[in-house]
């Protein structure tokens, strides 16, 4: 379904050239402070307009429908709205029979029956991230203290101690080759309290990949030291104590054990995937023909749209986190 959570639950709705998107949030305290300005920083680090990003410009501005009075939340839900106002929908009306590849174009065609609103990816589009984004600026002020560290570790090929000195040709490069790129982006959290989560189906691990992997393009999760700690051996991937705090000498299990939050770092890797937009001509099946043809894709999409990512995964995160904040103070 659209829902997500618990005793900090979030619902998404929308679509990409509708009249807008939203994010309805139940279970925020009554009494926090709450303005639109307190998510534009956020926002605007999702926002396109940096080389490799999309052309779509949008005001992005939250409309408060509901749960927020004289500033601070109500303990209602609250409800937060972006309008469309920059939409070109007439690229999109082939899509149903001739499927662009990655996309939801053919999967959602056959669950929904054709009825689905194939206008920008409709309620596939990561536009809806900004649901995410907005309910994670909530999240984080339950969360309070909690420092979260966020940043894309490679583009492509390259590593980010090249960023500076070739970034900029490389999207350049791919972009003019009609191509795409995606990459991978580390999260840490610091000082969350020991204890969140608990055994088995509500651990962290398990809370944080569900939120994870909502938002799309992600393909891959890894915690602590993540695959590469298949190589080490037992002695060398347990994290040693070596204090009262419980504080450890490496973070292979990246702040969890148990599947509850040990008190350090928690600290995963994301895979997120090329963008499926592409302006290079592609080979694939046309439905309608019933044969397979070229299929030329136009409009406005990212080189690479884990430019915008590393704010939806710390707020994604935050929404999952919060969530588990509560049942622990519960």
């Amino acid at each position: 379904m659209n829902s997500f959570g618990s005793l900090f639950r979030v619902h998404i709705y929308g679509e990409s050239h509708g009249d807008g998107i939203g994010i309805l949030i139940d279970g925020v305290p009554c009494g926090i402070p709450i303005t639109e300005e307190d998510f534009l920083e956020d926002l605007s680090k999702r926002k396109p307009g940096k080389k490799g990003t999309t052309s779509r410009i949008e005001d992005d501005y939250p409309k408060f429908l509901s749960g927020i009075y004289n500033g601070f939340s109500t303990g209602s839900p609250i409800n937060i709205f972006f309008q469309n106002k920059n939409t070109n929908s007439k690229v999109y009306k082939d899509f149903s029979n001739h499927p662009r590849p990655g996309h939801s174009d053919f999967a959602a065609t056959k669950k929904y029956l054709g009825f689905n609103d194939m206008r920008g990816g409709g309620h596939f589009s990561g536009r809806l991230t900004l649901g995410l984004v907005s309910a994670g600026v909530i999240a984080k002020k339950i969360l309070k203290d909690i420092i979260f560290n966020c940043k894309i570790t490679s583009i492509g090929t390259l590593s980010k101690e090249f960023f500076n000195e070739k970034l900029s040709a490389y999207l350049e490069e791919t972009l003019n080759n009609g191509d795409s790129l995606g990459g991978c982006i580390n999260l840490t959290v610091h000082n969350l309290p020991i204890g969140l989560g608990e055994p088995f189906f509500e651990s962290v691990e398990s809370k944080l990949s569900a939120m994870i992997f909502s938002i799309p393009g992600i393909k891959g999760i890894e915690f602590g030291s993540g695959f590469k700690g298949c190589k080490l051996l037992g002695s060398e991937f347990n994290d040693l104590f070596i204090d009262e705090k419980g504080t450890t000498l490496s973070n292979n299990n990246g702040g969890i054990n148990g599947g509850i939050t040990n008190g350090n770092p928690i600290s995963l890797n994301v895979a997120v995937k090329p963008t499926s937009s592409i302006f290079k001509a592609q080979e694939t099946f046309n439905f309608s023909n019933q044969r397979i043809e070229k299929l030329n894709i136009s409009g406005r999409h990212d080189v690479a749209f884990i430019l915008r990512v590393p704010i939806v995964l710390e707020n994604s995160a935050a929404i999952a986190l919060a969530d588990l904040y509560l049942q622990h103070k519960k």
